[in-house]
């Protein structure tokens, strides 16, 4: 009896002390584990335990250190004209919207419509400076401008990759809506590779769609994941009152990067096309098709000489994959063909009458071949009424000469009353060579009084020299 007692008061003691050192454990050290559809989650009390066992971020959000490293990197962006004449001249503000530093020295992305028309760009920085901006680019299809400031050792915003956003995660909106400086706005993408038809078709629309509220002012602001990195630009909203209701609109970081660096780079942005005319694809189409879903990206036409064509696709063929990522639908279709420049090969897996294939495409530019040109629209040569472009390889060789070709003439321009044609080579202007779009849009916004252009057109024999005035 002595024995049992003794037994069960030392198997009591035993209990007590596991009790006292569980509960003592248990005060410094609080976890709650539990399964979710397979997920082990975990949630300690502890900062070191939280930093061992919360790999997921999204379990425990926290926005103050993302909102502090995109305020001091947003700016605001006052577009602004100039009325009147040599005499007297007023400036009226255009429109305010918001701009992203993307380097310490001053490059700042915007949308193009904040911009457009603007005689004059200045930026407000979050330490009240202000700075007036030069243009260095801009890209309608995606509604982008590049600015830059003279100015060193400023915040900026990295890239993220917004290729790998998912629907649900959370985001952060920054911008100057009603110009209430450096705003923050909270929200979680609700779609990808949306498709809203602001441009009619002329444009690029693969948009990152939220529920951030952004308003008047946010445009051309940072779309930023939490760990603070740029995964868009705020460009749109949907609305029928003119101010937030729901939805919001950004371009891609991966599409915003591509066009910031070829602004930088060249100038213009240096697009890749595949060929094609790309359609959606319906369940009417895929059964007439004999797709097993319904998806991926129809080729309703293929150009002569185009990267399709050379690649072997053929009308009615189904885009499957782009080096792997499947393509679900035509904007995000265009997404993935828009990173890319000429002269750059893809693989593309496809659905032809029942079987899938691959194949293997090397894109081109606009005029089929892989040279890296485009058409430029800088503001000196806009206001003059004209676009122009450089010479590609093959030109080059034919003509045995370098220098910029006119694609474009404005009616009732100073450029369309010289009597100037299309297709038009520059060659001199004031009698300073010029080999490249560059050459001619450095010496015009240096250029005041008389300019003489020199030139030739390739299937008219002889020199055609035309003047004109810049105020």
């Amino acid at each position: 009896m002595k024995q049992t007692f003794q037994t069960a008061l030392l198997a009591s003691i035993i209990s007590l002390a596991f009790i006292g050192l569980y509960h003592l454990w248990h005060k410094e050290h609080v976890i709650e584990i539990e399964e979710n559809y397979g997920k082990l989650v975990a949630r300690a009390e502890n900062s070191s335990l939280r930093d061992r066992y919360f790999k997921d971020e999204n379990l425990h959000v926290n926005f103050v250190e993302a909102a502090k490293a995109a305020t001091n990197a947003v700016v605001a962006v006052k577009a602004i004209q100039i009325k009147g004449n040599s005499f007297s001249k007023n400036k009226y503000l255009k429109v305010n919207g918001s701009g992203v530093i993307l380097s310490s020295n001053g490059y700042i992305v915007t949308n193009y419509h904040v911009i457009e028309d603007a005689d004059d760009v200045e930026a407000l920085l979050g330490n009240n400076r202000e700075y007036k901006c030069k243009v260095i680019g801009f890209d309608r299809s995606t509604d982008l401008a590049l600015l830059k400031i003279n100015e060193e050792g400023l915040d900026y915003l990295e890239f993220g990759d917004s290729n790998t956003l998912e629907v649900g995660e959370w985001v952060l909106a920054v911008g100057n809506p009603f110009k209430l400086h450096s705003s923050v706005t909270a929200g979680i993408v609700s779609a990808k590779a949306r498709d809203i038809n602001i441009f009619n078709k002329q444009g690029i629309e693969s948009f990152i769609q939220t529920d951030a509220a952004i308003n008047q002012g946010n445009s051309g602001g940072a779309l930023i994941n939490t760990n603070g990195y740029l995964i868009g630009i705020n460009t749109a909203l949907l609305t029928i009152s003119g101010k937030f209701e729901g939805f919001s609109f950004a371009v891609p970081s991966s599409i915003v990067k591509k066009v910031v660096d070829d602004l930088r780079e060249y100038g213009a942005v240096q697009r890749a096309w595949l060929g094609i005319s790309a359609l959606e694809i319906n369940e009417t189409k895929a059964n007439d098709l004999g797709l097993p879903h319904v998806g991926g990206t129809l080729v309703g036409g293929v150009e002569k000489e185009g990267a399709a064509k050379d690649a072997g696709l053929q009308s009615d063929d189904v885009i499957l994959s782009i080096n792997g990522q499947k393509t679900t639908s035509r904007p995000q279709f265009l997404e993935m063909i828009s990173q890319r420049r000429p002269g750059d090969e893809i693989l593309i897996e496809y659905f032809r009458k029942g079987k899938k294939s691959s194949t293997i495409a090397t894109l081109k530019n606009q005029l089929n071949t892989t040279d890296y040109i485009a058409v430029r629209k800088d503001k000196i040569l806009t206001n003059l009424g004209f676009t122009l472009r450089d010479l590609d390889t093959s030109e080059k060789s034919k003509l045995k000469t370098e220098g910029a070709l006119v694609v474009s003439i404005t009616k009732k321009s100073k450029i369309s009353v010289t009597n100037m044609d299309q297709d038009y080579i520059i060659t001199s202007i004031n009698n300073e060579s010029v080999t490249t779009v560059d050459d001619v849009v450095k010496i015009l916004e240096k250029t005041k009084g008389r300019v003489e252009l020199k030139g030739f057109y390739e299937l008219w024999p002889g020199d055609y020299p035309y003047v004109f005035e810049i105020n």
